[in-house]
């Protein structure tokens, strides 16, 4: 089986992105997503570069933070943040126009970097919106790279990065026996999200997802894969 594991959320904060190395380096995170807008996306660029081993992707946001393209009025609310959350299905339809002008204003930073764009996926997992499905696809073919499993997209397996999605090494699924559980998966490949990271201020301040996160890295960097797994 391949599995894939990739880390969420680079350049949120400093600890987070500091967290993702750790994991590549003494585990077994491979990829990882940048955040555009986080706060040390710039720190996250850099470290990424002295790591060549790590893949990086991009982690689309809609639903944190601000966006980087200046003329996308219904996305954003009187403080110029996105309106939408993480309950974005609650929310009315959004411009799909305004939201492929965001998202192409995201990757081509991502691009203007000099780091290679290794697949895309989303905060939150927005990408998997039905609403945009047509608008993911067509980013997925213009930039010519692979999105992260969504239910909505599995009908597109030509673009998707992997056969499936494991969402279960999260909070209370945080357990060493994460492979036991995969190998009951009748799937040729599966990423792993991961959210591995140092709790700092700044994370303390943007997530409720905080502690975890460092219990995340002990047990990323104590993983053995058996040999029936190959990693990604």
């Amino acid at each position: 089986m391949n599995i894939l594991f990739n880390a969420d959320d680079f350049g949120l904060t400093r600890g987070v992105s500091d967290g993702i190395i750790q994991a590549h380096k003494n585990g077994v995170v491979s990829s990882t997503t940048l955040m555009m807008n986080g706060i040390a996306t710039d720190y996250a660029v850099n470290i990424a570069k002295r790591t060549p081993s790590l893949k990086v992707g991009i982690h689309l946001t809609l639903t944190w933070g601000k966006p980087l393209h200046s003329n996308v009025s219904s996305l954003i609310d009187a403080q110029g943040y996105f309106i939408f959350t993480n309950q974005f299905r609650d929310f009315n339809l959004p411009d799909i126009n305004e939201v492929k002008k965001e998202w192409q204003a995201q990757i081509e930073a991502f691009l203007q970097t000099g780091l290679t764009l290794h697949h895309i996926d989303s905060h939150h997992h927005i990408h998997g919106w039905e609403p945009l499905k047509e608008m993911v696809i067509e980013l997925a073919t213009e930039y010519k790279v692979p999105v992260r499993y969504t239910d909505s997209l599995k009908d597109q397996p030509e673009i998707l990065l992997t056969n499936s999605l494991w969402l279960g090494f999260y909070s209370d699924g945080i357990y060493k026996d994460i492979f036991k559980q995969l190998k009951h998966k009748d799937q040729k490949s599966i990423e792993v999200m991961t959210h591995p990271g140092f709790m700092d201020l700044d994370l303390v301040n943007e997530s409720s997802y905080t502690s975890a996160r460092e219990e995340e890295i002990e047990i990323l960097c104590q993983l053995d894969p058996p040999n029936w797994v190959k990693i990604l």
